[in-house]
């Protein structure tokens, strides 16, 4: 694995990303996130799994620049559905999986968490989903995921505003599960991650199973018109506006083309 680093310990397994500097969800990563998986599936020494960011960050959004290779709305929307996928099979996943989130979790790096089972914050982090000042919307899901969480109104502001809330907002809102200091957000984490890990590997299992029935019936269409709607975005003049923009560090200028 080229951005993710794992180990084991009293049956949990740690893995780190690692792709300095703000660890920017690239294809490349979320193809590690699925190779974690396919190495601790059928692992009995792995009861549950730690995702956590190396660095200053968990993640701090999608890899802007790699947008910039894709040419067809068509590709984008392939990339949407290969996210997408992917973070499905965290959220359906055998074993449980927590995110432990310092610095940012913005875009991408959100999505990711939220298709995590649980997910600890440190108070001071920053969560959000800013795609719309690019030009964009959220693509792996952001747009089903977060509603489920916060409620549809503050899922919009989150949304319309590109403003991101606090680890400590976060937990007030739902997103997340408790907030920690810092220096508390991996130890503390791990000693939760622990104590499910004696639990029963069936019962986990079942657990997660009958969590995923409580999705709306709607989830599954919401997540197919999302990918379709992001590749539609993508081809917009006001996208490429945004995501140059991004690159070159200056407030984007929309024409609603």
């Amino acid at each position: 694995m080229e951005f993710l680093s794992w180990k084991v310990e009293e049956g949990v397994a740690i893995a780190t990303i690692s792709r300095p500097p703000a660890n920017a969800l690239s294809q490349g990563l979320i193809h590690d996130v699925n190779a974690l998986l396919d190495a601790v599936e059928e692992d009995e020494n792995v009861r549950v799994i730690v995702l956590h960011g190396e660095g200053r960050f968990f993640s701090a959004g999608a890899d802007i620049k790699e947008f910039t290779s894709v040419q067809s709305g068509e590709a984008f929307t392939g990339l949407a559905k290969n996210g997408q996928d992917v973070f499905e099979r965290i959220e359906t996943f055998s074993k449980p999986v927590i995110a432990a989130i310092h610095g940012a979790a913005l875009g991408g790096g959100l999505e990711l968490a939220m298709g995590c089972h649980m997910r600890f914050v440190t108070a001071s982090a920053k969560l959000g989903l800013p795609e719309l000042s690019l030009g964009l919307i959220p693509g792996f899901a952001g747009t089903q995921r977060l509603p489920r969480y916060v409620g549809v109104a503050k899922a919009a502001e989150m949304m319309f505003t590109s403003d991101p809330i606090t680890g400590a907002e976060a937990v007030e809102w739902g997103l997340a599960n408790r907030a920690f200091s810092d220096e508390e957000l991996l130890p503390e984490t791990l000693k939760i991650a622990r104590k499910i890990a004696k639990k029963s590997p069936i019962a986990l299992k079942a657990a997660i199973q009958m969590l995923n029935y409580s999705k709306p019936s709607s989830y599954y269409d919401g997540v197919n018109a999302e990918a379709n709607s992001f590749g539609e975005v993508f081809v917009s003049e006001d996208a490429k506006e945004g995501i140059q923009a991004f690159i070159e560090k200056r407030e984007p200028v929309f024409t609603g083309k």
